[in-house]
């Protein structure tokens, strides 16, 4: 039945979407309690949610995924952005009927997934666009799995924490400048877009977030491996208080010697070189 008061012309959608349970709703009538465990933090502000897909671009030509949505409060708002495709993997089986009453309302274009995130195949035919609120215990993790199918990957919209986003944006000599740094940007562009309070989560996590863009590059800064490149800033990272000619032993026999020929001084620090110097190094495996 339409809401009274709605003009003759408004889109069925909208008339319809006053019948929609709010997120706090579903998770009164599933009795969704966030799991410590999963590493879950709702938002309930969908003024919010809707700033997080709005940042994501024009999405009515994407095909979209989103990691672990719980309740589906971003879910929502990526939809109402007009995603032309959702996929959304949730490894908690107690949040599935509430997304179900979602696909109930927004039909084929949202598509619920029961898998394990980590363990979930990401080959596409097409390209896709990744827009998440990231359990903080798996974040990194996904992302390196995510980097390594960049190619297939339009964008990434990633709520992480603060500091993990500032080591995956931070540049060379900067404090948080290190390995995810160099590997991130190796293959994409990055770019904190706005942090996130605590105060917007239900439960209130005890850290800040903040809302991370990261779009894959059309080829990587340097033709060389990802494997050697990150086997070298490894090792570099690894011992990052130590000068490269001592952090590098553990891969070259002779790092002096290599750095020397790569044009780079044997007493700096990992934190001092470009993205481009270590792939320089790279190419010496």
């Amino acid at each position: 039945m339409v809401a009274r008061g709605l003009a003759q012309g408004q889109p069925l959608q909208i008339k319809i979407m006053l019948n929609l349970p709010s997120t706090s709703d579903l998770i009164k009538k599933y009795g969704l309690d966030a799991k410590k465990s999963l590493g879950q933090n709702f938002i309930l502000d969908k003024n919010f949610t809707d700033k997080i897909a709005r940042a994501a671009g024009d999405l009515t030509e994407s095909e979209v995924l989103e990691i672990g949505p719980g309740p589906g409060s971003l879910t929502r708002s990526i939809l109402d952005a007009g995603a032309k495709k959702l996929t959304v993997i949730e490894k908690d089986e107690r949040c599935h009927e509430a997304l179900n009453e979602l696909k109930n309302f927004y039909g084929e274009r949202l598509e619920i997934i029961n898998a394990d995130a980590l363990l979930h195949n990401y080959d596409s035919a097409k390209k896709f666009k990744i827009i998440a609120n990231l359990p903080y215990n798996i974040g990194t993790v996904l992302l390196f799995k995510w980097l390594k199918i960049s190619d297939k990957i339009e964008s990434m919209h990633l709520m992480l924490q603060k500091e993990v986003v500032q080591r995956i944006v931070a540049r060379p000599s900067e404090n948080h400048y290190g390995r995810l740094a160099v590997m991130v940007n190796f293959l994409c562009e990055t770019k904190m877009l706005f942090t996130v309070s605590p105060t917007v989560f239900t439960p209130q996590p005890k850290v800040t977030s903040a809302i991370v863009q990261i779009i894959p590059r059309a080829k990587p800064l340097a033709n060389v491996e990802f494997g050697k490149l990150e086997k070298v800033v490894a090792a570099a990272f690894n011992q990052r208080r130590k000068m490269l000619r001592s952090s590098l032993k553990s891969i070259f026999e002779n790092p002096e010697e290599i750095l020397k020929e790569a044009g780079i001084k044997p007493e700096l620090r990992a934190e001092n070189l470009t993205i481009e110097e270590f792939c320089k190094l790279a190419e010496k495996l």
